[in-house]
């Protein structure tokens, strides 16, 4: 199949959903969604990425894999954890079995979220608490001129806003460890793509428009 010629490339409109598409060909028109699985050699999957996480899950003995957009959005609806879940739908794919991937993404130094987005994830997961850090507002005006944020509020300070920094690599590391992906199988790339702007695109630290990273995955055809 496929010999000597471009592999076809099936991408989605990504909603931030957990949507999730088994595919055996091309297909007509594009997907809406942010997950893909294929058992077929030949064709490539892809997702498209400027700080959500890109994974890949993979499974050699069944020859399977799949590929998913995880936003904070995605994961808190989750989407890595349903993507096993698909596998082993479609493919037969145990968990045990499967390696993932995840690839670049915004990393916890740079994502800071909302009280909102720590609520929604409070009331889904029992490790909640472990995925957020955070951090005190610093004013360097402040701190050397204290008198200048005085306030009729005991105890005569304003209070500093805490800052709430999520952490999506431990998010979707401990999804899939929780659908039965065993720990050792999992690796998550380190670079930051807010940090690191010389290699990678962010949409934050652009503070707005700017490219896409793609993660793709493919199967080899069967040796003849």
């Amino acid at each position: 199949m496929n010999d000597g010629q471009p592999w076809p490339l099936v991408t989605l409109r990504q909603i931030h959903s957990d949507l999730i598409h088994c595919v055996a060909d091309p297909p007509p028109h594009q997907l809406v969604g942010d997950g893909l699985v294929t058992d077929q050699p030949g064709l490539l999957l892809a997702v498209q990425t400027a700080d959500c996480l890109p994974v890949i899950l993979v499974d050699a003995k069944r020859r399977a894999v799949g590929v998913f957009h995880a936003g904070w959005r995605g994961t808190v609806k989750r989407i890595v954890e349903k993507g096993v879940g698909e596998m082993r739908r479609w493919f037969g794919s145990l968990p045990r079995d499967l390696k993932a991937g995840i690839g670049p993404g915004i990393h916890s130094c740079c994502y800071e979220v909302g009280p909102e987005v720590g609520e929604r994830f409070h009331s889904q997961f029992a490790y909640a608490a472990e995925l957020f850090r955070e951090s005190k507002e610093s004013e360097p005006i402040r701190e050397r001129y204290p008198l200048l944020f005085l306030t009729a509020r005991a105890p005569g300070h304003s209070e500093l806003p805490k800052r709430i920094f999520l952490d999506l690599v431990e998010a979707n590391r401990r999804q899939l460890i929780a659908a039965g992906v065993a720990a050792r199988s999992i690796s998550a790339s380190p670079l930051c793509t807010c940090c690191r702007t010389d290699l990678l695109f962010s949409y934050r630290a652009a503070k707005g428009p700017t490219g896409r990273l793609m993660g793709v995955a493919g199967i080899r055809p069967a040796s003849r």
